[in-house]
């Protein structure tokens, strides 16, 4: 009676494990799981790849600084040039002169344009 109880707990057991286990499965294979697993996996090697990117652009901007100053001293240019000063150009008038308006041609009137 003993062995019988005990086999057949054991049955039970290794039934409701592997029904789990089956479970499990199926729902990692599901359309809407698969989609999901496969968005994290594209966003974990976007995060991967821009970090990639941004240390072989700080690289490159580090390695170009110090080619930049040993060029500087193989050249003899030690410090910046003097470069001149900007120059201002009025880009519009400033009329606040009310005879401007009395002599001017342009009508404000919206009504004349229908």
């Amino acid at each position: 009676m003993f062995r019988r109880t005990f086999w057949f707990t054991t049955g039970v057991a290794a039934g409701v494990w592997a029904t789990t286990k089956v479970n499990r499965k199926l729902k990692q294979l599901t359309p809407e799981s698969l989609a999901a697993t496969a968005a994290n996996k594209a966003l974990e090697t976007g995060h991967r790849l821009k970090d990639r990117a941004v240390g072989f652009a700080l690289d490159v901007r580090d390695n170009m600084a110090r080619r930049e100053a040993e060029l500087g001293e193989a050249l003899g240019i030690h410090a910046d040039p003097e470069l001149p000063a900007p120059r201002r150009v009025v880009a519009i008038e400033n009329r606040n002169n009310p005879t401007y308006v009395e002599r001017s041609t342009y009508s404000y009137n919206r009504n004349e344009d229908h």
